[in-house]
């Protein structure tokens, strides 16, 4: 069962409270008296009101339905009770501050020494869920990288290796819109993600940078880039989708788990950054695609993108599941600095893919829950390996994703119902090299002379891990 511990700065969880109606804090309220017997002078800050969605909660009346107005907080459409242990705030920067704004890497990791000094965060706020665990399968870190979050979770997670030195440590890396016309709030955003990068990459078992606002999507997404209630929702589908398989019982095989993700993605050993696609499908035209007397070539079951799908409906579903696993919708791998869209294609058609996991869930998944594990899937997978052909790990599943309520409407077409396949996928590729050069080429600039060096050299090892054994040979940037 998952356990979550939630960090966050001052003002930062909106209206929601550590207290709530499932859990009490006896022991915190009786402790409250300190040896001060002097007078005592109270500074209150202006009270936080829950969104009128949560208010109708509360109150038992029928919620109205979460709009961009009424969604201020990320807690204003989150409607779980949340254990007081697992809510933990830190007071010493607030939200959105602009006298001391949380921006900096060096501010996270300086800000991680010091309570962890003297709290010791992974004994007060971890280790009390990690105890409760059976068979714990890992430990999945969610954090913005380009920013101060990215220096605090990059010592967090160092720590969580000391700690927990065999168990999986997965991190999703998320990037935040970089404003045009900032250039010097879009370089110091790049520093801090190519810390990150660095960091984090070391540590954890894998790293998959997410960009929260894709530069390019398809036109059955509606998005408002301003608001990250309707951002997380892109980002929400997506990692939920792939890791799917991660949580659910294996229908007679065996359970799938993240190390099983990173045997397929890690193929020589260093590939621990990956790619994250995604596309949404209409599962109605699905189903009708699998009826004896369905039409194939009815239309593209992507929403809203009704007649281009006709290429691949007629080909054997393995093959055209394929190649669309590596021509996904949505491609949320932060791209790179001052690229136009036609540049963008020229590397999505050159890069090298060497390892993949895909994740299929809706009425195409017709093989039930887990993957096709066999003898010969084995033999076949150590033969990609060793001949350099990309290794491919797929993942079934007949559950959709179900929207609910307090889900954005982002997707255009999608029927009434509220449910919609998705098709997910993680790949290692050269495309990952490319954005480790580029953070190489902006730290040599940006960076002081005393870390320069190492974290230099130290991306640049990381990106020869995307060329070994592969190089096309044509588009290898030259080092100034």
């Amino acid at each position: 069962m998952p356990r979550t511990v939630i960090y966050d700065l001052k003002g930062g969880f909106g209206s929601l409270k550590r207290v709530n109606e499932l859990y009490e804090l006896e022991s915190e309220a009786q402790g409250r008296g300190g040896v001060w017997t002097g007078p005592t002078v109270i500074n209150t800050a202006p009270p936080i009101y829950p969104s009128p969605y949560l208010a109708s909660l509360s109150t038992g009346a029928i919620p109205p339905r979460p709009t961009i107005s009424t969604v201020k907080y990320w807690s204003d459409f989150s409607h779980l009770y949340y254990h007081p242990r697992s809510i933990v705030q830190l007071n010493d920067y607030s939200l959105g501050s602009s006298i001391q704004p949380f921006e900096n890497y060096t501010s996270g990791d300086e800000l991680f020494d010091s309570l962890d000094k003297e709290h010791d965060l992974l004994d007060r706020d971890l280790r009390l869920w990690v105890e409760e665990c059976d068979q714990m399968q890992g430990i999945q870190v969610f954090t913005g990288s380009d920013d101060a979050w990215g220096g605090f979770a990059s010592r967090y997670v160092e720590r969580l290796r000391d700690e927990y030195g065999k168990v999986g440590i997965w991190v999703w890396g998320i990037e935040g819109w970089q404003e045009e016309g900032r250039k010097d709030k879009k370089l110091l955003k790049a520093t801090n993600g190519a810390k990150a990068l660095h960091d984090l990459s070391t540590y954890a078992s894998h790293y998959v940078p997410i960009s929260n606002i894709p530069p390019h999507l398809p036109k059955y997404v509606s998005l408002n880039r301003l608001s990250a209630w309707h951002t997380s929702a892109l980002l929400a589908i997506a990692i939920e989708s792939v890791a799917l398989p991660c949580r659910l019982r294996g229908d007679g095989r065996r359970r799938t788990t993240f190390n099983d993700f990173e045997a397929a993605l890690n193929t020589n050993g260093n590939q621990r950054i990956s790619q994250l696609t995604f596309s949404i499908l209409d599962p109605q035209v699905l189903k009708d695609k699998r009826k004896p007397d369905g039409d194939p070539f009815r239309g593209d079951p992507r929403a809203g993108n009704p007649q281009q799908f006709h290429a691949l409906a007629g080909e054997d579903s393995k093959e055209a599941s394929d190649i669309a696993g590596t021509n996904l919708d949505v491609d949320l791998f932060p791209e790179e600095m001052h690229e136009n869209l036609e540049s963008r294609k020229r590397v999505e058609k050159a890069a090298h893919v060497f390892g993949r996991v895909e994740s299929l869930r809706g009425p195409f998944a017709v093989h039930g829950v887990g993957s096709q594990y066999d003898d010969a899937e084995e033999y076949s997978r150590k033969r990609r390996r060793l001949y350099g052909i990309p290794v491919l790990e797929k993942y079934r599943s007949s559950l959709p994703f179900e929207m609910l309520d307090t889900f954005p409407e982002i997707f255009r077409g999608v029927s009434d119902s509220g449910l919609v396949a998705v098709h997910a996928s993680l790949s290692t590729s050269s495309t990952v090299a490319k954005r480790v050069k580029e953070l190489q080429r902006v730290v040599t600039r940006t960076v002081g002379l005393d870390e320069r060096e190492s974290l230099s050299n130290g991306l640049g090892e990381i990106a020869e891990a995307y060329e070994e054994g592969w190089s096309s040979g044509s588009d290898d940037d030259s080092d100034d």
